[in-house]
């Protein structure tokens, strides 16, 4: 992980660098935080062998030669290093299955067939992909036993239209409901009703087998009905409910005529609902959270005691807008600053969640980095604060960025060479900025995803 290289547009005067110590302390923390949420380990956790033939998850246990098949299933960003666990500890006893991941995150895995995928938005390897594991799961009889491992990204990534709805529908509908500023969980219960798939419907694909499904949370509250749109697991979301979304969002006009005729039909009751709980697809279904944010937010804070700051959790739930979880995040770190916070200095506020951006401008950036260009806003010239805020999956939007690092200095050194800090944010154009101004954070795909982690750190007082 590295930060970016100050650009070479004039000389900075002494005093005027970005903290360093600071950011590197904070690097440090992140660093701890996606570690604690390695998928292996969390599929480790959770698949337990007893004595050499029985597997116990999600409280109960499966004999494993009473089974013809063991089908493997896994979607999401950290679908490759969930399903090596899972192979690790069933030998040979599983007979097939797919993994399907983001571009880019399979890194030359080929222990069992592996597709790429777009991500955010679905794309035509997606729609082949999402084929393949309908077929792979409906294959599985009352004799097979169908281990589910879902992440980050399953949603974009296994994108199976409903009847009457096509790839160009789904892409539109996608980006409009990103950029509309809905919460994730709106998005996906729109999303589940416009798919074949999601919202328990790969369940009823193999409705009479044993099924497992594990999943590493990227949502707030680990919905397992949020996760991945919840493939596997009942819905409780309704067309009506899709409808209220898409009006009070202000969608209307930004979907395509085959989606609002869809998921009015199903209003009327014209149209099957998602499976909800109590549907004959889940009797022989369990379920488990394997890995989650706050796992990383506990190794956050131990990190952060080992490098001698004072943590101070404040939420793993973040949501809203990106300025506004800033605004709040930097005005904690001033308090502790000012000997007026809730823990002494040298202190750092720890959290986590998933903001969102409402779109105003044309620029480039993610809900991280536009989090740390207002920041550097509300931080503007004060000496030993700073802010951190990355996506545990390395990616932060359309860009190369797990995220961004803003303090004191960003905003004068920004305006040193040019750069006005408030165009940018009104432009929402976080990337540019901070690819000229410095602070841009490089992780590369890590292998997980459980959100997002934000750390502002008060230093100390000058």
């Amino acid at each position: 992980m590295t930060q970016e290289r100050e650009g070479n547009t004039g000389r900075l005067e002494e005093g005027q660098g970005p903290d360093l110590s600071l950011f590197g302390h904070a690097l440090a923390m992140f660093r701890a935080g996606v570690a604690a949420a390695e998928p292996g380990e969390c599929v480790r956790r959770a698949l337990e062998m007893e004595g050499p033939d029985c597997m116990r998850a999600c409280g109960q246990s499966f004999f494993l030669p009473d089974f013809d098949r063991v089908l493997l299933v896994a979607a999401g960003k950290a679908a490759c290093p969930m399903a090596e666990a899972a192979l690790s500890l069933l030998g040979g006893r599983v007979s097939g299955g797919i993994a399907v991941t983001k571009y880019g995150h399979a890194a030359g895995w080929r222990r069992l067939p592996v597709r790429e995928a777009g991500h955010p938005l679905p794309d035509e390897a997606g729609l082949a992909a999402a084929r393949e594991v309908l077929s792979v799961v409906s294959s599985a009889g009352p004799r097979d036993l169908v281990l589910f491992l879902f992440s980050g990204g399953a949603s974009a990534l296994l994108s199976l239209p409903a009847p009457g709805i096509s790839l160009k529908d789904k892409i539109q509908t996608t980006s409009a409901l990103l950029a509309s500023g809905a919460p994730i969980a709106a998005m996906n219960a729109v999303r589940k009703h416009l798919s074949a798939i999601k919202g328990g419907r790969l369940a009823q694909a193999c409705p009479e087998s044993d099924q497992i499904t594990l999943a590493l949370s990227d949502v707030i509250g680990d919905d397992l009905s949020v996760i991945a749109s919840g493939p596997t697991f009942p819905d409780s979301s309704t067309f009506s409910e899709c409808l209220g979304i898409v009006d009070g969002y202000g969608l209307s006009s930004a979907l395509p005529a085959q989606v609002l005729d869809r998921l009015r039909a199903g209003a009327r009751g014209e149209l099957p609902e998602t499976p909800k709980p109590g549907d004959p697809a889940f009797s022989r279904s369990c379920f488990r959270v394997a890995g989650s944010l706050a796992q990383s937010l506990e190794a956050v804070m131990q990190k952060a005691r080992s490098l001698g700051f004072h943590p101070f959790l404040l939420s793993p739930e973040v949501s809203g807008e990106a300025r506004e979880a800033a605004r709040s995040l930097c005005g904690l770190a001033r308090q502790a600053q000012a000997g007026e916070g809730l823990v002494p200095l040298p202190a750092v506020i720890v959290a986590g969640g998933e903001t969102t951006v409402t779109l105003r401008g044309k620029g480039l950036g993610g809900r991280n980095q536009e989090m740390a260009l207002a920041a550097a806003l509300e931080l503007d010239g004060l000496p030993g604060l700073g802010l951190l805020a990355c996506g545990t999956d390395g990616t932060d939007g359309p860009t190369d960025a797990a995220g961004a690092w803003s303090d004191g200095t960003t905003a004068p050194r920004a305006r040193f060479r040019g750069l006005d800090p408030a165009t940018f944010l009104g432009n929402n154009d976080s990337h540019s900025f901070f690819r000229q101004a410095g602070g841009l954070v490089h992780t590369g795909p890590t292998g997980t995803n459980v959100m997002d982690i934000y750390l502002a750190l008060a230093g100390g007082r000058e």
